[in-house]
């Protein structure tokens, strides 16, 4: 059963190259399956060309979903990214 939480993206500029590249660093850790969704566009968090294709700004929410033996860490690990601003000092 797949792992489901809400984020909200805070930095300034949106899930742009940099922080796209650390979602897919923090998802590429783990064997499961996750996928970032915003409204009816799902995008496999382990891909540079789907994470930036969902073109999300500020503020905007996405799903993140894990299905997977480790499941619940990496969702836990992307919610903690997405809290942190992805580590990236405001641009």
């Amino acid at each position: 059963m797949p792992v489901i939480a809400e984020v909200e993206l805070l930095n300034k500029y949106g899930l742009h190259q940099r922080p796209a590249m650390k979602v897919i660093e923090t998802a590429s850790k783990f064997a499961s399956e996750i996928y970032l969704i915003k409204g009816e566009q799902r995008c496999n968090a382990k891909s540079i060309i789907d994470v930036i294709m969902l073109a999300a700004e500020k503020g905007t929410r996405l799903r993140v979903e894990a299905d997977g033996a480790d499941a619940d860490a990496a969702v836990k690990s992307l919610i903690e990214l997405f809290k942190n601003k992805f580590n990236i000092g405001e641009e």
